[in-house]
């Protein structure tokens, strides 16, 4: 399967990594983790970029994560000039940090360091797939 229908717009159609939208169409939100070095990746990879061992294995970004940082975006690179603003957002989910957007509909004046959220996939429009964080 091609990565071609992860997010809004994806330049790239094939990755080595290309079971990250496989799960996502299955409601779970996935990392990498090396086998050799244990070594934990979010965006998964393929290849370990630390002892370079192709020994990679998926795991689940599941439960409660807590906000460590967030930003509102204004404005937006190449294809999603129309989505802005929305709030990108770093969130640690048991020592594995994923990044991606905030729901669009959590009010700003709510999102603060520390609030705990889970990740949930979502179809977009034109059948693309993604994730987001919403709030316990």
């Amino acid at each position: 399967m091609g990565f071609e229908k992860f997010g809004r717009v994806s330049f790239t159609a094939q990755t080595k990594a290309g079971a990250f939208v496989e799960y996502l169409e299955k409601g779970e939100l996935r990392g990498t983790r090396c086998r050799s070095c244990g070594r934990v990746y979010f965006p998964p990879r393929a290849d370990c970029s630390f002892c370079l061992s192709s020994d990679m294995e998926w795991f689940k970004v599941e439960g409660q994560g807590s906000l460590v940082s967030f930003t509102r975006v204004n404005y937006g690179p190449t294809g999603f000039e129309s989505d802005v603003p929305y709030i990108l957002a770093l969130v640690d989910f048991n020592g594995t940090r994923v990044f991606g957007r905030l729901g669009k509909d959590v009010p700003e004046e709510q999102i603060a360091v520390g609030m705990i959220v889970k990740a949930v996939t979502s179809t977009l429009p034109g059948g693309q797939i993604s994730y987001e964080f919403l709030p316990v």
